[in-house]
């Protein structure tokens, strides 16, 4: 089976983005508007900056060209991953233990496919997940979830 384009560009930028000390965490390749756009996510501990955009930006480009991947003319952005960062790993559900996520499984588990509550860890495969309107706790196995965010808390 052949790799999607995404999964190829994540395979590329990968080793950029984490041998400047960041994590990739997502890469979007979509046709916006009237043309192509490759979004890429980074994060690090304590945040990402400005020059941390550029610097992946400037790093990431040449490569992208010598790769010769994309047949036609996109644009390059390079961004943070916002306050509702997605979790997609099991070591991102890890780092941001104590937190507020908004997770959604593919399939109903236990009645339900909408999940919000606080991130206690990792067990195994799966997610630990206390629902505190509900003062209850859950497992998710992380190939069930379909999607994963950090929610925003004021």
């Amino acid at each position: 089976m052949s790799q999607s384009v995404t999964e190829k560009l994540r395979d590329i930028l990968a080793p950029v983005v984490e041998s400047e000390g960041m994590e990739l965490v997502e890469v979007e390749y979509r046709r916006e508007g009237r043309g192509w756009v490759i979004r890429i996510f980074i994060d690090k501990e304590g945040g990402i900056t400005i020059e941390d955009c550029s610097l992946i930006s400037r790093e990431a480009g040449p490569i992208l060209d010598v790769e010769d991947l994309i047949p036609h003319h996109y644009t390059l952005e390079v961004s943070s991953p916002g306050l509702d960062r997605p979790l997609k790993k099991l070591s991102d559900y890890q780092r941001f233990q104590g937190k507020l996520a908004r997770i959604n499984t593919f399939a109903p588990l236990g009645g339900r496919k909408k999940y919000l509550g606080r991130i206690l860890g990792v067990e195994g495969e799966s997610v630990l997940l206390h629902i505190e309107a509900e003062d209850q706790k859950v497992a998710i196995p992380l190939r069930d979830i379909a999607k994963g965010n950090l929610e925003f808390e004021f």
